[in-house]
């Protein structure tokens, strides 16, 4: 059966992974057993992809990323350079805690910038934008902005990346017209 994917030649897939069709997977990348890959993924050089990781449509991983075991990225996301996700809160070399493995999922649209760390167990909101060189240590809303060492929020963005400006809990995207509010703690698209 010929693959509808392209898989640079010093890169591996292990057996039982499901991949989309117009994905390409380059240079020295390793995408492990029991992982699932949607269409149209970009997975950049010296990626590990762990056991059971699921990634959606379209998502795009930058050089030198490891998306490791109970991680989820659902379609449209964005993974900078050497950004890392950890899979267990308390490790240790000499006890084995496969079993304590926490989920981390990474809502559609969302972008994590190079070298930012997601600690296990928190999820990343949709369109949601997290810095360059950030520490998450809880979860992200849905288009929040955040930045820093832990992680807070410091704006909001559109779906397409612009920070968003609220006046009288509106906001409506410079850069697309696209319009939002706020409703207590949290942002939402404006359905007109």
């Amino acid at each position: 059966m010929e693959k509808n994917y392209f898989v640079h030649e010093s890169s591996y897939v292990d057996e039982g992974c499901e991949v989309g069709e117009g994905t390409k997977i380059w240079h020295f990348s390793h995408v492990m057993k029991g992982c699932t890959i949607g269409p149209k993924c970009n997975i950049g050089q010296n990626v590990v992809i762990s056991p059971g990781v699921v990634l959606g449509e379209g998502v795009k991983i930058q050089n030198n990323v490891s998306v490791y075991t109970g991680v989820i990225c659902e379609d449209g996301v964005f993974l900078g350079p050497s950004c890392v996700f950890t899979n267990v809160i308390n490790p240790r070399a000499f006890i084995e805690r496969k079993t304590e493995y926490r989920k981390t999922t990474v809502k559609k649209g969302a972008s994590i910038g190079a070298n930012a760390t997601i600690v296990c167990g928190h999820d990343i909101g949709r369109y949601a934008f997290v810095g360059a060189g950030s520490v998450v240590t809880k979860d992200v809303p849905d288009y929040a902005m955040v930045y820093g060492s832990p992680a807070r929020i410091r704006g909001y963005v559109c779906r397409c990346g612009e920070k968003l400006s609220f006046t009288d809990g509106a906001a409506c995207c410079s850069a697309c017209g696209m319009k939002y509010k706020m409703n207590e703690n949290s942002v939402v698209e404006e359905i007109e």
